[in-house]
């Protein structure tokens, strides 16, 4: 995949989630704790107070935070992104190294298009295959190719229901029954 670390992803991210508006005073609380509670390692009580303090402004804390857990190291920065994700699920959608590393995954590995489509070219595309695969088998139908011609495609067709599917092996073989005899 990327060699991005998560503490490079805070790094890209923090002028991101620090913007106005991006994160209410709830949240940044809601993380703090969760890093505090679950993770008391990470954020010890007395950090913990600081990071939540009312008095500073909740920019200043946020950034405090995150220049916190990124001299903490990465598995520091993992829990964040994992608290994130769980109190601010949309914007955890929205960050600019998630971005990056979708468009990195995309070029890497190309996985078809994301809405669900075969194809991009549109429904014309798939009504002028459609007509071309009925008119090929109008075609044959109408028009049966003479035994004369090719020989060894009767044999060749014989065999083919052993590799086919039961369920076309049946329509193969009541086709050929017709010239069996005259092999």
């Amino acid at each position: 995949m990327t060699d991005k670390t998560y503490c490079d992803r805070l790094v890209q991210d923090t002028p991101f989630l620090t913007g106005h508006g991006r994160l209410s005073e709830q949240q940044v609380d809601r993380i703090i704790l969760q890093l505090n509670r679950y993770y008391p390692q990470i954020l010890t009580n007395k950090e913990a107070e600081k990071f939540r303090n009312p008095k500073a402004s909740l920019r200043v804390r946020l950034c405090d935070l995150l220049s916190h857990l990124q001299r903490s190291g990465e598995r520091d920065c993992q829990e964040f992104y994992r608290a994130l994700y769980i109190h601010a699920q949309p914007l955890h959608s929205c960050l600019p190294s998630r971005h990056a590393l979708q468009n990195s995954d995309c070029t890497q590995l190309d996985s078809g298009s994301q809405s669900g489509e075969l194809s991009d070219r549109g429904p014309m595309s798939f009504l002028a295959g459609l007509g071309l695969a009925v008119g090929l088998a109008l075609l044959l139908y109408c028009y049966p190719p003479d035994p004369k011609g090719l020989p060894g495609t009767r044999r060749v067709l014989g065999f083919s229901p052993v590799i086919i599917d039961r369920h076309v092996s049946r329509y193969l073989l009541a086709f050929l029954a017709d010239d069996l005899g005259g092999l």
